[in-house]
């Protein structure tokens, strides 16, 4: 750091010295002490509005554009995220959440070129929360599925530019928690109170992952209407999706 500064001091001195002998030339060659002292007020006159102007106007032109950057950044990271198991997750809840019924057809998108009513959608998710039905959950599936995508899911944590985005952390952080909790307990042995804990943090994860992907196709149909098309036709929540893949469907028939 005191290298960095004796850097910045010695520029500092340079640039004075050059500035110094220009002022030295122009006299040399006018000898007009005068004009170059009305010149040199206007300039130190100028210096406020000059730092205002960076400061102000040029620094938010700046700012904004880098956090449309990081916007798109960070919709690639989401996007990922649900390509890779997030859509498979939510795919495998929605067959036990009891409440489904209520929300289904809200979420279910047939018509591309229509706007949705995305602010509807998000009070009736405030409203209407995942029922998980526990019994019906094959856990020891589930568990296996988490484990696969665990140092994926690591590594979209570990990345910076989730700052930015504090309940698609969160969404994360439900989604990791289960698979830490799945990991650590005997599948087997069950008890009516593990359950219940294992129910809520399923609904909470449930819950959060619903919110972001309404989110992210909101965002896809501003943005990237072609993102939006395969968002709506590998829609978790229709089972008559086209292009619906699921991984337990897979690892079942496997």
């Amino acid at each position: 750091m005191m290298k960095a500064l004796r850097s910045k001091i010695v520029i500092a001195l340079v640039l004075m010295v050059i500035s110094a002998g220009l002022y030295f030339i122009h006299f040399l060659i006018f000898h007009d002490e005068h004009h170059i002292l009305i010149y040199f007020i206007g300039d130190v006159a100028f210096l406020p509005i000059e730092v205002l102007l960076v400061s102000l106007v040029i620094e938010n032109i700046i700012s904004r554009r880098e956090k449309k950057e990081r916007i798109e950044k960070l919709n690639m990271i989401i996007e990922s995220f649900f390509s890779e198991f997030g859509k498979d997750l939510l795919e495998y809840m929605s067959r036990f959440n009891k409440n489904l019924d209520k929300i289904r057809s809200m979420l279910t998108i047939d018509d591309c070129d229509k706007q949705v009513d995305f602010g509807s959608i998000f009070k009736t998710l405030k409203a209407v929360k995942g029922n998980i039905d526990i019994d019906a959950v094959d856990l020891k599936k589930l568990e296996k599925f988490l484990r696969k995508k665990r140092q994926f899911l690591l590594g979209l944590l570990q990345n910076p530019n989730l700052l930015e985005h504090e309940s698609f952390t969160e969404s994360l952080m439900s989604v990791f928690h289960i698979t830490e909790e799945l990991a650590a307990r005997n599948l087997a042995e069950m008890t009516d109170e593990d359950l219940s804990h294992t129910k809520k943090d399923l609904e909470r994860a449930y819950n959060y992952l619903t919110v972001q992907w309404v989110k992210y196709i909101e965002y896809t149909q501003k943005h990237y209407p072609y993102f939006f098309l395969f968002a709506v036709q590998t829609n978790p929540f229709d089972r008559n999706s086209p292009w619906i893949n699921s991984w337990f469907d897979c690892a079942e028939n496997a």
